[in-house]
């Protein structure tokens, strides 16, 4: 056999490879992500809102909207919120452990059951905030309504999905549930490393405000376009179009890291340690 009839097989594996291997480069720096962000949720919020020190909420001063002396019903539904973000981040997280889906079938199905029904709580309870509670408002407050809406609908579909036993499918809408559910902890990760470019390039990029506009709705859109080319390419891609979605999504990855260490550093490490 030639040589030239071996480099297309060939170009097909390492293109099969490359794919693969930028997927899992991802999914373990969004696992370190998560973690650090489990671990700021559990530390900061969990303790003040658990014991009714909702006023410790103020330490954090990026807070939008987290605790409003007199405001009960609100203080109680940003506590819950928070509370259900860490089921969600844990849950989530292991859902899209292989080895936990094949080796432990048990605990996927009950901690993506707790996943997906407390992601659709979470949802609901985002949008009182947003809309009766008055948290956001304008832009932001559509951008939020889009996702808190691609949430209770990514989630539905995967339930269905599940119960028909379309497994396959099943594990497309929840990857798709995970990255619109983790649409706030995207939003902080693209303001950092917004930030971080634009301190280095001055005003000849767009302001912080005008970006985080635009970023309230690319916080989910953005991941969820790499995620459905990651599924294109998967599926039908040739070994060109797994290269640059396999490129593409190395880039990302990179970003992804750059904001989760500037979230940790800049953010959440200074704040746990006020505590």
């Amino acid at each position: 056999m030639s040589t030239a009839a071996l480099t297309p097989a060939v170009n097909t594996r390492s293109a099969a490879t490359a794919l693969v291997a930028s997927a899992r480069l991802w999914f373990g720096v969004a696992v370190i992500g998560q973690a650090l962000f489990l671990t700021y949720i559990l530390a900061f919020y969990v303790p003040s809102t658990l014991s009714g020190n909702f006023a410790a909420w103020a330490k954090n001063t990026n807070l939008i909207t987290g605790y409003v002396p007199g405001d009960t019903a609100g203080n109680l539904a940003f506590g819950a919120h928070v509370l259900m973000a860490a089921v969600v981040t844990f849950g989530g997280t292991v859902q899209l452990v292989p080895q936990i889906r094949a080796r432990a079938p048990q605990v996927h199905r009950w901690t993506g059951r707790a996943f997906m029904t407390t992601a659709i709580a979470a949802s609901v309870v985002g949008l009182w905030m947003t809309w009766v509670r008055g948290t956001g408002e304008g832009i932001p407050a559509l951008g939020i309504t889009l996702d808190a809406v691609l949430i209770l609908a990514f989630a539905g579909l995967a339930w269905r999905a599940a119960v028909t036993r379309d497994f396959a499918g099943h594990r497309r809408w929840a990857m798709r549930t995970f990255i619109v559910a983790n649409g706030v902890w995207f939003l902080r990760l693209g303001m950092v490393v917004y930030g971080l470019i634009r301190s280095v390039v001055g005003d000849a990029m767009p302001r912080m405000g005008a970006f985080f506009e635009v970023w309230n709705f690319g916080a989910y859109l953005v991941p969820l376009a790499i995620l459905e080319l990651y599924f294109l390419a998967q599926a039908r891609g040739g070994s060109a179009g797994r290269f640059a979605v396999a490129g593409g999504l190395t880039l990302a990855t990179l970003l992804m890291g750059v904001g989760i260490a500037g979230s940790w550093f800049g953010m959440f490490a200074p704040l746990l340690a006020k505590l």
